[in-house]
């Protein structure tokens, strides 16, 4: 079964349930996105991979080939100024807001990379994590990382610190603080280091 990527342009963020909607409605044929200059621009510079519609372009790929494209896919909407779902995860990558790091990476269990990932993509990844997809981290190479894993009674959440030579663990029980840790780290921030305990690794 081959795998799906739709680009479009939103003049705003959205959530991945408005762009399921929008997903489907352009499928069918309706109206549900303006036509936008960034879209033969995206089928252009994918020729032979997109397959471009007045409002929105189509990148239809096989699915051991998926994870290689998809990267690409991500990286040129956003240079084209358009969102980017992934019916298939569930997921759509907006053009903001985005982390302090540029150039820093999210790396999921299932394959997916994302460069300079916004922050609304990060918060929805870590809610699909399965164990289909075991883990989700945003790294910044050389410098630090923050991962985290699902356990039984809720997630091993570990950040590190190259240059520090820093490795730290701990177990949190819910979601929503793990959601919060990775917003924190994105912005720089470390308020999430004192708000739980941890042991060194």
């Amino acid at each position: 079964m081959s795998v799906e990527l739709a680009v479009w342009h939103e003049p705003e963020p959205i959530t991945r349930e408005r762009a399921e909607s929008v997903f489907r409605a352009l499928r069918r044929g309706e109206p549900a996105a303006g036509p936008h200059p960034g879209v033969a621009e995206f089928a252009g510079r994918l020729a032979g991979v997109a397959q471009a519609f007045p409002a929105y372009a189509l990148v239809t790929v096989e699915p051991e080939r998926a994870d290689e494209v998809s990267g690409e896919v991500f990286a040129v909407a956003r240079e084209c100024g358009l969102v980017c779902c992934d019916p298939q995860r569930g997921l759509v990558h907006n053009l903001a807001p985005l982390g302090v790091y540029p150039g820093m990476q999210m790396h999921t269990g299932d394959g997916m990379i994302v460069v300079d990932p916004d922050l609304r993509l990060v918060a929805d990844a870590l809610a699909a994590l399965s164990p289909q997809n075991p883990f989700t981290a945003l790294v910044v190479f050389g410098e630090h990382f923050v991962q985290v894993s699902p356990e039984i009674t809720g997630y091993e959440l570990e950040y590190k610190d190259s240059v520090r030579d820093l490795m730290l663990r701990t177990h949190v029980s819910d979601l929503g603080a793990v959601q919060e840790a990775f917003a924190e780290y994105a912005a720089g921030e470390r308020f999430f280091l004192k708000r739980h305990d941890w042991a060194r690794v």
